[in-house]
């Protein structure tokens, strides 16, 4: 199924190859996937100008008709969903479970804005001095920079091409690097809906900024938006600034689980695997750190290292796999890194604890308990299947982590 996906640059409307290309890998069995071409300064500045070019006509095209483009992606996405959740779990690694869930998930963003862009209203209302009425009216952003990350790389484009279609702007999309197959292939679909030429350029390429230079420098560009790191999402704001483009940030976190002594400890234990596992652990919304109550620790950490160690980890192509592979061997080596600084301070795992041997970043389902106040892992998210820590409240005593260097979690 590889060979009939993209690889090519979307701009303009058109597929066209690049002066260089980069490797796709399976971070299940680390084999290349695929070549796909690798933007340059010059692609991005001629997405900026297709963008900007086709800005005035897509705004004028009547609310019903991009509405009906994006009902037509939805269908599309809904009678591939397979196809699409095949090559999804080949390039960032998930189960085919998973993957299907997303597929629905990204597919419903098309569906909503395609209601939504026919309800795009204003505003009249009295001048409160009395003396006239106010009217008030919207209108496209303008063209827009889209940029994506790895870990939901279909779910992730919709949800910011969806309301960009349907508010009438133009964009540009930077899909993360290592996961660029599924954003290609849609860009496809989107073709194939009816989108009009220059309505939306993606841009693969090993260099975000490369891309995101030229692009936000540019003032015609008038919006920005970012899924990923904290720290890159900084630098993107600074970058925004001269030009006053307006922002969306959606940045990393490390969200705390709560678990009090008259909470039920089964329903309390399958929450945490929810909170930490979902998607493979990789998500920026997975719990990171459990506070437990002491009078109930010991037996939540029992309950969650047996649900941990239960948790089949594998290809996520193979039947009954719950856990995949880490996206990459430097994520992977930042959990072992993680892990290790805990252990060294005196921490314990229950399950779990040492990579796995073998082909693909695999980390298995793990919980490390007696986690010390100065363990890194308290402080620095831990994206990709990565412990969370579980403190021991209301009577002292060390911190106690639970997950999986893998995200436990979402």
């Amino acid at each position: 199924m590889i060979e009939n996906v993209p690889k090519q640059l979307f701009v303009g409307g058109e597929w066209r190859e690049a002066a260089d290309s980069f490797a796709v890998q399976d971070p299940g069995n680390e084999r290349q996937l695929c070549e796909v071409a690798d933007a340059q300064e010059s692609d991005a500045r001629d997405a900026v100008e297709a963008a900007v070019a086709a800005q005035g006509s897509w705004a004028a095209t009547p609310p019903r008709e991009r509405g009906e483009i994006l009902r037509r992606a939805w269908e599309l996405m809904t009678t591939r969903t397979e196809d699409l959740a095949l090559l999804m779990t080949l390039e960032m690694g998930k189960s085919l479970a998973e993957s299907r869930a997303e597929v629905a998930y990204a597919a419903e963003f098309f569906r909503w804005f395609s209601e939504e862009a026919v309800r795009i209203d204003g505003r009249y209302a009295h001048n409160p001095a009395g003396g006239g009425r106010m009217l008030v009216t919207k209108h496209p952003v303008g063209p827009c920079l889209l940029i994506t990350p790895w870990n939901f790389p279909l779910a992730m484009g919709t949800r910011k091409i969806g309301p960009a279609i349907a508010a009438g702007c133009t964009m540009i999309v930077k899909p993360a690097q290592l996961t660029p197959l599924s954003m290609l292939n849609l860009a496809a679909v989107l073709r194939e809906a009816g989108l009009p030429d220059g309505v939306l350029s993606v841009l693969p390429s090993t260099s975000a900024s490369r891309i995101s230079g030229p692009v936000l420098a540019d003032p015609r560009v008038r919006k920005m938006s970012f899924t990923g790191s904290t720290e890159v999402g900084r630098k993107l704001v600074e970058q925004c600034a001269p030009n006053l483009q307006r922002t969306s940030m959606e940045l990393g976190g490390n969200a705390p689980f709560l678990a009090f002594e008259d909470a039920d400890l089964d329903a309390t234990v399958e929450g945490a695997l929810t909170a930490k596992m979902r998607n493979n652990g990789e998500s920026c919304v997975a719990a990171n750190r459990f506070h437990v109550q002491s009078s109930i620790a010991g037996e939540f950490v029992r309950g969650l290292t047996d649900e941990m160690s239960a948790m089949k980890v594998g290809h996520g192509t193979e039947d009954g796999v719950r856990v995949g592979p880490l996206i990459s061997g430097d994520q992977r080596d930042k959990v072992i890194e993680l892990v290790e600084d805990a252990v060294d301070r005196g921490a314990h795992a229950t399950t779990g604890g040492k990579p796995l041997d073998g082909k693909g970043f695999f980390y298995p389902p793990t919980v490390l308990a007696d986690v010390p106040p100065d363990a890194r892992i308290l402080r620095e998210e831990v994206f990709g299947r990565k412990h969370s820590p579980v403190e021991i409240g209301a009577g002292g005593g060390r911190g106690v982590m639970a997950g999986r260097l893998v995200p436990v979690g979402w």
